[in-house]
């Protein structure tokens, strides 16, 4: 299952373009020198990948109490059903509830963090814009995070979430070097593939929790996560 989070941030980051690559497009690298650019542009996913490890960290806690409780099963089913609806819903169902309420000081406090930030070509401060880049709210590292959950343990969690956003390297970094060839038109070809990615994952999740007894698929012991018998010595 952890492939899939590879795949899906592959695949998500052709959304990401349009919410997040204004700002790779914007991130004060070096122009001239195409070794030092290099090395700035990974600082900048550096910071970003190190969000979605605290990110993931958070909720792979929260996976691993559920797991704890012995409902690890029902809750990878609830999660894959949860994904499904998550993409199917339409977005201005989403637009009439404004969820970013409770943490909008928040979030409005990160934009202006992030604003100043591009004003100095350090590496701290490319790394600072990669971490604030990588909280800002995003529906893709939302289906994400559901991931994260099922992995039912906070270094499992932290994995999934790294390996989501490895995903989106290639294509964050693409977007700094050929921003001209990624044109609205192409971006909305792509991102209509998103969906249907987004739902295989969520089956995938629903049939490894249905403990069909496929060897790694559906384990009918969840084997991925627990021995099937105790190692008492």
């Amino acid at each position: 299952m952890l492939l899939t989070a590879f795949f899906f941030g592959l695949i998500s980051s052709f959304h990401c373009i349009g919410m997040c690559g204004p700002i790779a497009m914007m991130l004060p690298v070096d122009r001239n020198n195409q070794a030092k650019k290099v090395v700035q542009i990974i600082t900048y996913h550096v910071g970003r990948l190190s969000a979605y490890a605290a990110i993931g960290l958070v909720f792979g806690l929260l996976g691993k109490g559920l797991f704890l409780a012995g409902i690890q099963q029902k809750l990878s089913i609830f999660i894959g059903v949860a994904m499904i609806i998550v993409i199917l819903i339409p977005d201005k169902v989403f637009a009439t509830y404004n969820f970013s309420k409770p943490v909008f000081k928040l979030i409005s406090k990160i934009k202006t963090t992030l604003g100043s930030q591009f004003k100095n070509k350090s590496y701290k401060s490319l790394f600072t814009i990669g971490l604030l880049n990588g909280f800002l709210p995003c529906g893709m590292v939302y289906v994400a995070l559901f991931g994260a959950i099922a992995m039912q343990s906070e270094s499992l969690g932290v994995l999934y979430m790294i390996l989501f956003g490895l995903g989106t390297v290639p294509m964050m970094s693409s977007v700094v070097y050929l921003n001209t060839f990624l044109t609205i038109r192409v971006r909305n070809k792509i991102q209509k593939f998103i969906p249907y990615v987004a739902v295989i994952i969520g089956i995938l999740f629903i049939f490894r929790g249905l403990g069909l007894g496929i060897p790694y698929l559906s384990p009918s012991d969840m084997s991925l996560f627990v021995q099937s018998t105790p190692n008492c010595h």
